[in-house]
């Protein structure tokens, strides 16, 4: 490789995110290449950090992508690529395979991203999950609905978190849905539901081992807030108690056998309410959405998205990642749809909010606390107030792959 020039890396972009990556990214000194599809293409990105921006009315058709990649490979010795959203993770291994650069490519990167192959690596090293079964063979699903009694879950492989998730209570309905399905239905899987607490750990890996790692638990799990609508938020645990110390035992045994090695993480587990014990329900390989990453900036002072920009130049470097000094403290975040275009969350005053989410017909706090329980004491007042000032059920404005 010649160390003369400036790395470049491409960054893939099917939303408007990581924008800390490509700050730091060219702050590090790199090239830095951007991709969107033309509907986010007037978003105010950090122009001035961006060397060369293109554009495609979308990054997932092939052999587009890699026609367009390749023909910027021409004019630009790119050696990285990176995704910015959980959509492209898999499009950039794809792309890396294509031109034979380092990182995850199409084998180990359905470890992060289809649901199928994460639950079956998983199973197979002893972790414990929910109950699944593919959705291929008919005779391994009417023996799975003989052993698993319902409700099950019916979920998307390669869906971001809960989308696309479909509840079912019974047999016929399963066989309507998958008839309404019909040639997309090896897309899916079944799954025994297990109610539970809803968890969260956001980590940062360096040489096949965690650097960083920080959990926290989900108020209503994500599934229940996408399908039901309520109010989404979560809130940091401490580390060196429990639940959050077995947590991130679970999470590091979990992406060694995974096979993460390097990069950022967001991985979930549900705690039963049956049995107690933390089951496994999916991980990616990108940093988490919802504002999660504010959240763990304002309780440690890690941007998860600007390190893993300095992992990635790291590696290109030949240097040994060094993760900056930080904080152990806590935060919580509460968004919520909301009724008003412009919420007025004037009268919500107390001294541990910094930061306001500013996004039409959304309501959002984040709060930074020295206590984890203050933190949670908040998120429990404002659930309330929110619930009564902002809270919509309007369908209209759940539309589209993500709420937050």
């Amino acid at each position: 490789m010649d160390t003369q020039r400036p790395f470049t890396i491409l960054c893939l972009a099917s939303e408007f995110k990581g924008i800390p990556f490509i700050l730091e990214a060219k702050r590090q000194g790199c090239r830095v290449i951007l991709v969107t599809p033309e509907a986010f293409a007037g978003h105010p990105w950090p122009w001035e950090s961006i060397d060369l921006h293109f554009q495609m009315p979308d990054l997932h058709t092939q052999p587009n992508i890699t026609y367009a990649v390749s023909y910027l490979a021409r004019g630009n010795a790119i050696d990285r690529i990176v995704a910015l959203d959980d959509y492209d993770v898999a499009t950039a291994a794809a792309l890396r395979e294509h031109l034979r650069l380092p990182g995850l490519g199409e084998s180990r990167v359905r470890h992060f991203r289809d649901k199928l192959a994460m639950r079956g690596a998983a199973r197979r090293a002893g972790i414990l999950a929910p109950e699944f079964t593919a959705v291929f063979n008919y005779d391994r699903l009417r023996d799975f609905m003989a052993r698993v009694p319902p409700p099950w879950v019916l979920k998307p492989r390669f869906d971001a978190g809960a989308m696309g998730i479909r509840k079912l209570h019974d047999g016929e309905r399963l066989w309507r849905t998958l008839d309404e399905l019909g040639d997309q239905q090896s897309y899916y899987l079944l799954e025994q539901f297990v109610p539970g607490d809803v968890f969260h750990v956001d980590s940062l890996w360096w040489a096949d081992a965690p650097v960083f790692a920080i959990a926290s638990q989900y108020g209503a799990p994500p599934l229940a807030i996408t399908q039901g609508g309520g109010i989404f938020n979560t809130r940091t645990l401490a580390r060196d108690a429990e639940p959050g110390r077995t947590l991130l035992a679970r999470n590091a045994e979990l992406l060694r056998t995974l096979g993460l090695g390097q990069g950022v993480s967001h991985t979930e587990f549900i705690r039963a309410h049956a049995d107690g014990r933390f089951y496994f329900l999916e991980t990616a390989a990108r940093v988490g959405g919802a504002n999660i990453d504010r959240m763990v900036k304002a309780a440690t002072d890690i941007e998860l998205w600007g390190e893993a920009a300095r992992i990635v130049v790291a590696d290109l470097r030949g240097e040994a990642y060094q993760l900056p000094p930080h904080r152990d403290e806590h935060a919580g975040l509460i968004i919520c749809l909301a009724r008003q275009e412009y919420p007025d969350l004037s009268g919500y005053t107390d001294p541990e909010i910094v930061w306001r989410l500013d996004k039409p017909y959304h309501a959002g706090l984040l709060v930074a606390s020295h206590s984890a329980a203050r933190a949670a004491e908040l998120l429990e007042q404002y659930n309330g107030r929110f619930a009564h000032d902002f809270l919509t059920h309007s369908p209209s404005r759940q539309q589209g792959r993500t709420t937050f």
